[in-house]
């Protein structure tokens, strides 16, 4: 695919998609000022060009503790003790792979990753380290903190729109 330049129109698309990807094409397009079907094009360009990653729903944490509890964020720095690529990709791998772990960053300097992980409660956040840090005899260290508010949570990148 050709990579293409983004001009003023596809960074207010991006920026709306982002902000509310479930708006109809026709809403799209009046809020950006264009037709409908520039509209559509400039949006499928987007989407093939992988400027869109993915449209997903984001769910209200609120409504879902209600029925599942409020469950537990953990934000865990993990230090590995070799930092051979081999190792870090390992680990890397492994981390991306458990369901419970949201977002995974190798991170410098200070310890190798920082990983944002949700448990249902403490016994399941004890199993997910065990099988993510206690199995693996390259984790060095392992530093947990737990979340008591969420004061800011968000999907969007800041555009020059």
């Amino acid at each position: 695919m050709e990579s293409i330049e983004l001009d003023a129109i596809d960074l207010q698309l991006l920026d709306s998609l982002q902000r509310d990807a479930s708006l109809s094409n026709v809403a799209l397009a009046e809020k950006v000022n264009v037709s409908p079907p520039t509209c559509l094009r400039r949006v499928k360009r987007l989407i093939e060009g992988d400027w869109v990653e993915r449209q997903v729903a984001v769910l209200s944490t609120d409504k879902l503790a209600a029925t599942l509890g409020h469950g537990l964020t953990a934000l865990v720095e993990v230090s590995l003790d070799k930092q051979g690529s081999e190792h870090l990709d390992a680990f890397e791998a492994r981390a991306v792979a458990h369901d419970a772990v949201q977002q995974c960053w190798r991170v410098s300097p200070g310890p190798d990753f920082m990983l944002v992980v949700q448990a249902r409660d403490m016994p399941h956040y004890l199993a997910i380290s065990q099988t993510l840090f206690t199995q693996d005899a390259n984790v060095r260290n392992v530093k947990a903190f737990f979340s008591t508010k969420r004061a800011k949570f968000t999907t969007t990148l800041p555009l020059p729109v």
